[in-house]
Parts: structure tokens; C-alpha cells; sequence
């Protein structure tokens, strides 16, 4: 049995536009977004507590010609441009449209002369069902909405697709994905499946179940977490909360409490761009 080693763990889950499989082994985008990403994170670290300046500069170089690499070999400039899945086992791009490429922006490894061209794929009617991200376009050979990964929508791919949104600044398509994800938790008593059906939100009047998904799951109960990070822009910058708040005019406000930063516990209060902490 074929299998792709990344997320996607199905047999078909990595395919061509015309739903041929690729030959093994694969090398798929969002694995390299990663490893980009993890090079200059451990650059930091040598930089600081390592205190090995020379590893520092060896991984940036390192992360600076994967990068020139990646953008070279897995663009694709058809359908109005957008980022292979991954190359097969003689390098070639399998160019089938997937949300992988929302990871991407989540890396940091998207240039941002690119990162407007992947929003549009994300968010356009074959990708975004209304409800979510499809993880396979509607205008591929291979789509199918209750494929496993062939066109059901992830919570856990959405939350990671909608901080990748959020840090190259699409706030709104970042929050369009975060209030989709939250009216479709409705429908599963606000416990989100591991995946449920791609099928348009014009379709009916609530999400189609996935006929097997797991429910609790841990890294869909995760994606609401990283969902209100991605709403309030939430991070710690040289030892102090750093904000920058998108809260929707639908959701009104959120308030966090115990919030840690730092061994202090403080309450975070946000309504559209405004924001207000407590210790």
C-alpha cells in the first residue's frame, strides 16, 4: 500500500491533478516549510542559551538556500499560481491543489510576493467550502467530499492554514476561517470532529459528518486554541504579551483569563482592534 509520510496518511491522499498516484518516496511542501521554520528557531536557540554563534549562521545559510530551493521547484504558475503538494521520487511537482500550501504560510517560507496569489487559492469556491478548507480543490480529478483526504475539511489544517493567513496579514480570511470552524462546532456540540464533509455550506443547513471521524480528537480540540491566538494575534516578545487583536464583529469580544507569561497569570480582554490586559 502506498502511503505518503506527512499528515495525509491515506493511501490517495498525495495524488496528481488527474488523480494518478505518485511513486515513492515523496517529498511533500508543508515538510518543508517545517523544517525551514525549525532551522531558524534553532538558530535563535544557538544564538542565545547554545552560545554557538557558528551553528547560528550555519542554519541560517542552511535555511536561506532551502527556502530559495522550495520556491523554485514547487511553484506552479498555472491556475493562477499556486505551490505543488510535493515532488515524487524523480522530483517532479505533483500539482495537485491542496490546503498543504496553507502551512506554508504558516512557515514563513511563502515570499510575501507569493503569499496574496496562495490567499486566494485557499479562499476561492474550490477550495474554501463555506465551512472550511477542503484539503483537495473541487476542480481536481480526484475530489470527493467524504474522501478522507480528498476534499473533507480538518479542523486542526484550518486552525494551522488561518495563522499562516494571519502573519502574512489576511486577518479577515484568517477570521472568515475561524468564525467557519466555529459555526460548524455548532453542529457537533461544539466539540470539533477530526474531519468532517466538504460538501458547499449551500448544500444543507449544517456541516455533513465524515462517516468515521474520530470525535474527541486531540489535534481538533487543539485548533481552537490556535484560532483565538490567530484572532488576537497572541504571542510573547522579549518576555512580555504581545497583541494585535482582529476580534469579528460577529463574535463581539473575547476574554482570556490565566493567561501565563512569564510566571505571572494575567486576564486578556479584546473587542475588535482594542485590547486590554490585567495581571
Amino acid at each position: 500500500m502506498k502511503r505518503a509520510q506527512c499528515w495525509r496518511d491515506s493511501p490517495d491522499g498525495v495524488q496528481f491533478v488527474d488523480s494518478r498516484l505518485p511513486d515513492l518516496p515523496v517529498a511533500t511542501c508543508e515538510l518543508q516549510g517545517y523544517t525551514y521554520d525549525a532551522k531558524l528557531r534553532a538558530a535563535e536557540l544557538a544564538d542565545g542559551p547554545w552560545a554557538d554563534p557558528p551553528l547560528a549562521r550555519r542554519l541560517r545559510g542552511e535555511a536561506a538556500d532551502l527556502r530559495e530551493r522550495f520556491n523554485r521547484d514547487y511553484w506552479l504558475p498555472t491556475r493562477g499560481g499556486y505551490y505543488a503538494i510535493g515532488l515524487d521520487a524523480d522530483k517532479r511537482p505533483i500539482d495537485s491543489m491542496t490546503s498543504n500550501m496553507g502551512h506554508l504560510l504558516w512557515s514563513g517560507i511563502v515570499p510575501p510576493d507569493r503569499a496574496a496569489a496562495v490567499t486566494r487559492q485557499l479562499m476561492s469556491d474550490a477550495m474554501f467550502s463555506g465551512w472550511g478548507v477542503r484539503t483537495l480543490s473541487t476542480e481536481d480529478v480526484g475530489y470527493n467530499p467524504i474522501g478522507y483526504h480528498l476534499g473533507t475539511v480538518w479542523p486542526h489544517d484550518n486552525s494551522i492554514i488561518a495563522a499562516g493567513l494571519a502573519r502574512y496579514g489576511h486577518r479577515d480570511a484568517a477570521n472568515r476561517i475561524a468564525m467557519a470552524m466555529l459555526d460548524a462546532a455548532a453542529h457537533f456540540d461544539y466539540r470539533l470532529p477530526e474531519a468532517f464533509s466538504g460538501y458547499d455550506r449551500s448544500f444543507g443547513r449544517r456541516p455533513v459528518p465524515y462517516p468515521t471521524a474520530c470525535n474527541p480528537q486531540a489535534w481538533a480540540s487543539g485548533a481552537p486554541l490556535l484560532l483565538l491566538r490567530s484572532m488576537l494575534g497572541l504571542d510573547v516578545s522579549n518576555g512580555h504579551l504581545a497583541t494585535d487583536p482582529r476580534i469579528p464583529e460577529a463574535l463581539g469580544s473575547i476574554r482570556l483569563t490565566g493567561v501565563t507569561v512569564h510566571c505571572t497569570r494575567q486576564t486578556v480582554d479584546a473587542s475588535g482592534s482594542r485590547l486590554r490586559s490585567s495581571a
